[in-house]
Formats: structure tokens, sequence, C-alpha cells
């Protein structure tokens, strides 16, 4: 007697087709009145530009970390100031890695019809190299502070530093997005359709009283 279950193999390729659903683009499509390829478009173009603005302070900070390992002064770093330029670096470098990733994905799948796919993966990445952005600003933060003026306004201009990012960077948008404020009404694209329908008709009649 068989039942209603699918195999195993079945229920584990399921959750991979919606790793890269498209179901969001096209009810983005349908609500703003343009094409699927159109979204997928403007879509990359709003994540590259943003690639550009994160990764023009993830190359300064990066070049910044990469120099300060030749200076002179970098010689009489304590094991604490050792380890936290040990954690800003490599915090930058794993940034840096995931904010070039979608770069090559692109070039990987470029004219392949998988935009939707890229589209998600470069948003996935782009979250994972900001989350990173965080503890390496707060550690270049802690060491600068430390040499300079000490250890307890080094901890307290950093953990001011990590606060304002995930403030900003998570809690607010996420807020924000879960109380739906600002959220666009849907009749808008309603009106746009009457509108067009209504010059299709006025274009038809005109048309037929011409005959």
């Amino acid at each position: 007697m068989t039942s209603g279950i699918p195999p195993p193999a079945v229920r584990r390729r399921a959750p991979r087709r919606r790793r890269f659903d498209h179901t969001p683009a096209l009810r983005t499509a349908a609500s703003r009145g343009e094409s699927l390829d159109q979204v997928l478009d403007r879509n990359v173009a709003e994540l590259l530009q943003e690639l550009r603005v994160a990764f023009t302070g993830v190359q300064i900070l990066f070049a910044f970390l990469l120099g300060l390992a030749f200076t002179q002064r970098f010689r009489e770093l304590g094991t604490f100031d050792l380890a936290v330029y040990t954690v800003a670096l490599l915090s930058t470098a794993l940034a840096t890695m995931l904010l070039i990733a979608p770069v090559s994905f692109h070039r990987i799948v470029f004219r392949r019809r998988q935009k939707a796919a890229l589209v998600t993966a470069a948003d996935r990445l782009l979250i994972l190299g900001l989350a990173l952005l965080i503890p390496a600003i707060s550690s270049s933060v802690l060491l600068i502070l430390d040499v300079v003026l000490g250890r307890w306004q080094a901890i307290l201009g950093s953990s001011l530093t990590a606060l304002v990012g995930l403030l900003t960077w998570y809690a607010l948008p996420i807020a924000i997005r879960r109380s739906g404020h600002g959220k666009a009404p849907h009749h808008h694209r309603e009106r746009r359709v009457r509108h067009s329908t209504g010059q299709g008709a006025r274009r038809s009649a005109g048309g037929e009283s011409r005959r």
C-alpha cells in the first residue's frame, strides 16, 4: 500500500528549486506594470549601484589595514592590538570577497537566462558582506583608539560604532519592513491600467469614426 508521501530524493530536490524562485519578481512586475526582464534588469542595476557604494569604503579600509602592517609603529603593538588587527583584517578581506562575488557570478551565468538567480544570489552576498563590515569597522576603530587614546576609550568608541551599524543597517530597516510603513498602495497600477485601457478605447473609437 503506497502513501502520498514523496520519496526522500524528491523531498530533497524541492527546496533547491525554490532557492532562486522568480515568483517575487513576477509579483513586482505585475504590480508595476513591467515585464519580468525589465524588473530583473532594474534589480541588477540597483544592486550594482549599492555594490559600488559599499565597495568604495571596503577598498579604502582594506588598503589602510594592509599598509598598516608595514609601518614602524606596528612592531610595537601588544597581543591585544594584534588580535584586534587580525579580526579587522580578516573581516575586511571576507567582506571584500563577498562583495566581489556577484561580479564573478554574473560572468559565469552570462547570457544563460539566469538573471533571477543572479539577483537572488547577489542580494544575499551583499547582505553578508555588509554584515562583515560591522566587525571590520568597529575592530579598526578599536585598534586605532587603543593606540591613540587608551583601552577604555577604544572599547567605548568601538562599541558605539558597532551599535550604530546594527541599528541603522539592520534594526531600523527590519522594523520598518515588518511595520509596513511607507508601502506604496496597489491602486496606482489599477489607475494606470484603466488609463491605458481608456486611451485604447478612445483610439479604437476614433479609428472607427474615421472609417
